[in-house]
């Protein structure tokens, strides 16, 4: 299930191959699995029952998700050679091996400019519904990048969620999520809105969300999508939405 998460954030035409991995990270009993495209990246972490040793190993995700498909629900051993990154993944029925690369060369997560972080809270419920009904009207414009996204404003009353392909426009109140800082505000792209409505749709808890004038994080219990900020300013949409309509439909 993390894999098939992690798995939607590779690109199929990367242009450096080791993106082309998941990166596995084992520190303790916990296992640290990263995904990514430079553009976003999505961490996970399981917690394992018995593990030994430390390090990091680059695993070709295509290879791993499609040969885990084989195996029953049955627990399966990794053993991983650090010398020439070789992985033996026994099960009761028998085993295989595949290849893997130095996971010293996966690109590193960027990082928060603490002095122009913006962070507040929100229940999984309400982003879920602030994407799900937004998405939709998004754009998919070469010519203007600021549309191909969803505008995410913060005020002191409420959270906004804005979209619009120059057709149509939907903007989505949530009035339960209010920031510390009221006037920020940035657009989040179509590609990780949509990896995190599949994430959002499984979890309970509430999420944290930072952000600077480039990079967002979404902090869950299991789950960390880091994610590049479209750049550019939005355009003002309060002044296309009418405000004298004569007529209502109720």
């Amino acid at each position: 299930n993390h894999l098939q998460s992690a798995s939607r954030v590779i690109n199929p035409k990367n242009t450096l191959p080791i993106l082309d991995n998941f990166l596995f990270k084992l520190e303790g009993q916990k296992l640290e699995i990263t995904a990514s495209d430079l553009e976003t990246t999505l961490v996970t972490n399981i917690m394992l029952e018995n593990a030994s040793d430390e390090g990091t190993v680059a695993i070709p995700a295509r290879i791993l998700t499609e040969s885990l498909k084989e195996f029953s629900d049955q627990p399966l051993a990794f053993d991983i050679n650090t010398d020439n990154y070789n992985i033996v993944i026994s099960s009761e029925n028998g085993q295989f091996s595949i290849m893997g690369l130095n996971g010293d060369d996966f690109p590193l997560l960027p990082q928060i400019k603490k002095e122009k972080e913006v962070s507040f809270v929100a229940t999984s419920e309400a982003l879920l519904s602030g994407i799900s009904n937004t998405i939709f009207a998004a754009a998919e414009d070469e010519l203007r990048p600021v549309m191909n996204g969803i505008f995410f404003e913060l005020t002191d009353k409420a959270l906004n969620f804005v979209a619009s392909d120059a057709q149509k426009l939907v903007r989505y109140k949530r009035l339960d999520i209010k920031a510390e800082e009221s006037g920020a505000s940035f657009i989040l792209p179509r590609k990780p809105a949509s990896i995190l409505k599949s994430i959002l749709a499984k979890e309970q808890d509430q999420i944290r969300v930072s952000f600077d004038d480039k990079n967002a994080f979404f902090t869950f219990s299991d789950y960390r999508l880091v994610c590049r900020l479209v750049e550019g300013v939005y355009p003002s949409y309060n002044s296309v939405i009418p405000v004298n309509n004569p007529n209502k439909l109720i």
